[in-house]
């Protein structure tokens, strides 16, 4: 059985920020790895974002939300260790909330992720939490995209 969502995550990285002045190369750029997550309980599904959530991961979000709604379950997107958000991360966002049959809820999302909702009015579509009311897992736990190169 998974110890919990948690232990599935990449840490932050400490060192330098995507994106440089200097003219740098990707490869001297360190950026922090991107997941996903989805974790299927009895009473709920979690889908678990990390790193930069960007048009790199659409077919992983794809996949992710096909496998939540399938369970038939409220679904929840834990967005703690979220880095960096673009238009695709928000146009999933969008698609589940459209979709689901269920309120979609917003768990713990950072200012970056929270800035985006507003402006686009995608936050007025989904419940956003500010604490993870916790998970008891007795289904499955996949993971998505465990690293991006």
């Amino acid at each position: 059985m998974h110890e919990g969502p948690e232990s599935s995550l990449n840490s932050p990285t400490d060192g330098a920020s995507a994106g440089t002045t200097d003219g740098g190369s990707a490869e001297t750029e360190r950026s922090e790895p991107a997941t996903v997550h989805v974790i299927v309980g009895s009473a709920r599904a979690r889908i678990v974002l990390s790193g930069e959530i960007d048009a790199d991961l659409a077919g992983d979000l794809q996949e992710a939300s096909a496998h939540a709604e399938a369970t038939s379950l409220p679904v929840e997107i834990d967005a703690h260790h979220v880095t960096f958000m673009d238009s695709s991360g928000v146009a999933f966002l969008a698609r589940l909330a459209s979709r689901s049959p269920h309120r979609v809820r917003i768990l713990r999302a950072p200012p970056t992720v929270r800035f985006l909702l507003e402006v686009t009015r995608i936050g007025e579509l989904l419940d956003i939490a500010d604490d993870d009311p916790g998970f008891e897992v007795s289904g499955s736990v996949s993971t998505l995209r465990p690293n991006r190169s």
